[in-house]
């Protein structure tokens, strides 16, 4: 009896794990970049369904928050949520400062650092890696470490509800 009953508890337990497989077999949310400077973004996952916006950013960052085996439902760096093609996104991860000021990016991930540049308003960075709150961006030849989440595409929480 105790061995059926934790047979039925492992097999509800893999139910579960199964539901929350992607058909790309990567985590949602996570992060993708545009691939091209013109993309369509669509009010659903397919050709047939509204074209709402044209995104006008190569190597812009989008957060993948829902896909089908072909479409991405991703939401920007403005909070707007669109559904785009597979084809059009890259794995490679990217940033952007959408604050009303630059943002330093320091030689050293710790509090106090020195700049060793820092990243204009609306500017792209190329994201390096991230390690214990802090990640290292590329931009324009200069490298620098941000806190997580100072950038946007550097937080891994959902970033549109």
């Amino acid at each position: 009896m105790i061995a059926l009953g934790l047979a039925t508890v492992l097999a509800s337990h893999g139910a579960t794990a199964a539901e929350r497989v992607t058909p790309s077999g990567y985590p949602v949310p996570r992060y993708v970049t545009l691939k091209f400077p013109k993309v369509n973004a669509r009010a659903g996952p397919g050709e047939d369904h509204k074209l709402m916006f044209v995104y006008r950013s190569r190597g812009l960052p989008l957060q993948v928050v829902a896909e089908t085996s072909e479409w991405r439902r991703v939401c920007d760096p403005e909070g707007q949520v669109a559904w785009v093609h597979k084809r059009v996104t890259d794995g490679r991860r990217a940033a952007i400062n959408m604050s009303q000021r630059p943002v330093p990016l320091a030689r050293a991930p710790r509090p106090g650092a020195q700049p060793a540049a820092f990243l204009s308003v609306h500017a792209l960075a190329s994201l390096v890696r991230c390690q214990k709150g802090w990640c290292k961006v590329k931009a324009d030849g200069a490298a620098g470490w941000v806190r997580e989440g100072a950038l946007w595409g550097t937080a891994d929480v959902p970033q549109c509800h």
